[in-house]
């Protein structure tokens, strides 16, 4: 696959965002080489149940079911390595301390030996430099870097010619290895996927949690960590008027369960991670995500895809993803005052809510599984190729 801005492999496809982004997705033609199995060992070290391993999870039972021959090297104990398990997939445990953690790179090291891989490929930053590590005395065996953060990487060592093509999930992921130093050429974006939302109904949380029918439910997906912008929920309740306030109720999916909390001064509910996530989501009316620092945001994505408007703030990936006025709101980066007018505006209009709740599955169909999967196919076949 050719750089991001070769019209040759790839074509891009512009949606009336106010803020001027757009998203290009890769046109993959068939190989003019024939189209074999691959052996490919992929190292993620995550050991929390995040974007990320959903993503190597998704792309490995893809690659399996289409004849691949994908081995995942996973943290002990890992959500990522259970269900890799429970699926039938092949996978192997290494605890992974350290970027540079020498018995963690012998491991990796012995099972590239054993099991013959045509590609290696590491799914994050200390899976990058563990697969370096491994790969030293290995000169030919490519190493495919997928990079999910917008943040500008820092260190010659890892993102230098010893990587043979780096995935970017999102257009501001590219930019930003460009900024650290990576030459565009060796760089594709393909974004992240996911599956069409399968669930019998939706979680009626109003009746669990005994609030009116008259409420309008808005709901946090995702790690409640500080980058993920849980720090400022309560920033934007306070900024609500009393009226909307009175109204809003907040569910939180993910991190751990705290039961009934109150987040300036809206009553919420903290339901912890909950395995039947679509259903959770889509009894929903609203989705807050107000991440300081997005590489793409799959959350929002299964939340177009469930027709459950998304509010963000106009940061990283996520003006690639959401068509403002038209399948969710973008707000400006950091300004709590906005989002909490976004809110009001949405809380306060039935119709405004029901159109952007419309244009979401039509946009959220443009991310996924097998996009993503045929996406990252034309960068190992380029590699190989090359």
């Amino acid at each position: 696959m050719g750089a991001p801005d070769d019209p040759s492999v790839q074509s891009r496809a512009r949606f009336g965002n106010p803020a001027g982004g757009f998203v290009a997705f890769p046109l993959v033609p068939a190989p003019p080489f024939p189209r074999m199995p691959l052996r490919i060992l992929h190292v993620d070290s995550g050991r929390e149940w995040r974007g990320g391993q959903r993503q190597v999870f998704l792309l490995t039972r893809a690659q399996r079911e289409q004849g691949h021959e994908p081995l995942v090297v996973a943290a002990p104990e890992s959500p990522l390595l259970h269900r890799l398990r429970g699926s039938g997939l092949a996978a192997s445990a290494v605890r992974m301390r350290a970027d540079w953690d020498i018995a963690a790179a012998r491991r990796l090291r012995t099972l590239i030996g054993t099991w013959s891989p045509e590609i290696v490929h590491a799914h994050d930053a200390r899976a990058h430099a563990l697969a370096m590590a491994a790969l030293i005395g290995r000169p030919t065996l490519p190493l495919v870097v997928t990079r999910r953060v917008a943040f500008v990487p820092r260190g010659r060592l890892k993102y230098g010619p010893r990587v043979s093509r780096f995935i970017a999930i999102s257009q501001a992921v590219r930019d930003a290895l460009v900024r650290g130093g990576v030459a565009a050429s060796r760089i594709d974006v393909v974004y992240s996927g996911v599956p069409t939302p399968r669930f019998e109904r939706p979680r009626a949380w109003r009746a669990e949690r005994g609030w009116s029918h008259d409420t309008v439910l808005c709901g946090v997906v995702g790690a409640m960590t500080a980058e993920k912008g849980v720090q400022l929920l309560a920033g934007i309740a306070e900024r609500l008027s009393p009226a909307v306030r009175a109204r809003v109720r907040l569910v939180l999916l993910g991190g751990k369960a705290s039961g009934a909390v109150s987040l300036g001064g809206v009553e919420a509910f903290g339901a912890g991670f909950v395995d039947e996530v679509h259903a959770a989501m889509a009894g929903l009316d609203l989705l807050w995500h107000p991440s300081s620092a997005e590489g793409l945001g799959t959350a929002v994505i299964d939340a177009m895809a469930l027709g459950v408007p998304p509010i963000a703030f106009d940061v990283g990936g996520l003006p690639e993803l959401i068509v403002d006025g038209t399948s969710g709101r973008l707000v400006p980066a950091g300004n709590l005052t906005a989002f909490a007018e976004a809110v009001s505006a949405l809380v306060s209009d039935d119709q405004q809510r029901a159109r952007l709740s419309a244009g979401g599955p039509p946009r959220a169909a443009e991310f996924s599984v097998d996009r993503m999967v045929a996406g990252t196919e034309a960068t190992y076949r380029q590699v190989l190729a090359g």
